[in-house]
């Protein structure tokens, strides 16, 4: 019996920035934190794990792979669930939804008195990540754009800000509150604080969010967000890890 041929993986068009947020972000306004080569790229590791190929042929996950190597895994956001190429091992893959807040004037809920986050914050931001987990947060992600929260006591409590930006569009990341002090809108005080600035700036916020996550997505439509497009997050390592 002849054996069936490989199914053949979906080749995606790329009719818009915001349908390839990671690749359009590397190599425009986040390319300063970024390393790699016209067909795969990354952010440096210390930054964020994110990557992302210029197309699927050979050459770019020949590329990717030389990358994975070299810093132990990526993440990729594609349309389509993403079958990696031999030498590479998927780590996670799930569903993720893109929300896009297009309202040219924001509401901001009331709210205490934000702190813009420096560079001598990043080991409480870190903490904070780490315990809440609104997804990766490295050392350098900070350099990423504009980091505000909110201290209590001196204990940083709440924090959100810009990570992915390119073309019209910056990404809303790292919204978190500590278990203590949730159920104060303190999430939406922040996100919209950071939005009402974006917007100012003649430019579009956007979001990411996991599709399992019923309460936020609810949040993030209360606030004014649509649901623009669904992707897959895959974290993929090295198969010889």
């Amino acid at each position: 019996m002849a054996r069936a041929a490989a199914p053949v993986e979906k080749q995606v068009t790329r009719q818009e920035p915001l349908d390839a947020p990671v690749w359009a972000a590397l190599t425009s306004g986040n390319r300063a934190l970024a390393e790699g080569g016209p067909r795969a790229k990354c952010y440096l590791p210390d930054v964020a794990p994110f990557g992302a190929i210029a197309d699927r042929s050979d050459a770019s996950f020949a590329s990717l792979v030389k990358l994975v190597a070299r810093n132990g895994r990526v993440v990729l956001e594609t349309m389509d669930a993403l079958v990696p190429p031999s030498g590479l091992t998927v780590e996670m893959q799930k569903p993720i939804l893109q929300m896009v807040l297009e309202t040219a004037q924001v509401s901001v809920p009331p709210g205490p008195d934000y702190v813009d986050l420096r560079q001598s914050d990043v080991a409480e931001m870190m903490d904070l990540a780490a315990r809440t987990k609104p997804g990766p947060f490295g050392p350098r992600t900070i350099e990423l754009g504009r980091y505000i929260g909110f201290r209590f006591d001196g204990v940083l409590a709440a924090m959100a800000g810009e990570r992915m930006r390119f073309d019209r569009f910056v990404e809303i990341s790292a919204v978190c509150v500590d278990p203590a002090y949730r159920g104060k809108g303190y999430a939406a005080c922040l996100m919209m604080q950071l939005a009402r600035a974006i917007r100012e700036r003649d430019l579009i916020p956007f979001l990411h969010v996991f599709e399992d996550n019923e309460g936020a997505i609810a949040l993030y439509k209360k606030l004014g967000f649509v649901i623009r497009e669904r992707f897959f997050v895959t974290s993929l390592r090295s198969a010889s890890i």
